[in-house]
């Protein structure tokens, strides 16, 4: 029953952040804080598990924020003038996201490992699973918000 009122607890906050993020899309860090704390919740970790683990997920959180911020300042913003670029110039952005990318799938595969190497495997698959439960849920409550006519429009 302890746990039931736990779920609850973070399901309702949850659903209370997505609101707030609805309203506020720059507020990252109550975002990420709300995300941890689903996070905690979902994957259920011991004390020594969460002192090993925390860590080596913001470090890869950090790796790839860095990452992100740097290929919009790479590329992103050239892409939205894509027709002012030579065939060169595309071709030079276009290698240089597939070395982004690569570089994202790297960071991935390294924190998995590690992720697997402190926590057991299934609460390594567990952890997948409830990233994208969450991003699922924060997507469902803004569209909630913003009425499901606006996902129709171009």
């Amino acid at each position: 029953m302890n746990r039931l009122k736990k779920i609850i607890a973070t399901m309702v906050l949850l659903l209370a952040s997505a609101q707030f993020y609805a309203q506020r899309p720059h507020d990252y860090a109550k975002i990420k804080s709300l995300k941890i704390a689903f996070l905690t919740e979902r994957l259920n970790l011991n004390s020594k598990e969460a002192q090993a683990f925390w860590p080596i997920y913001n470090e890869y959180e950090n790796s790839r924020s860095v990452l992100r911020e740097k290929e919009h300042n790479q590329i992103r913003n050239k892409v939205e003038e894509s027709e002012k670029l030579s065939e060169k110039e595309a071709n030079e952005i276009v290698e240089l996201f597939l070395e982004f990318e690569q570089e994202e799938e790297d960071i991935r595969k390294d924190f998995i490992k590690k992720a697997a190497g402190v926590i057991t495997a299934k609460k390594t698959l567990l952890l997948l699973r409830s990233e994208n439960d969450f991003k699922r849920q924060l997507i469902k409550k803004y569209h909630q918000k913003h009425g499901e006519s606006n996902r129709n429009e171009p």
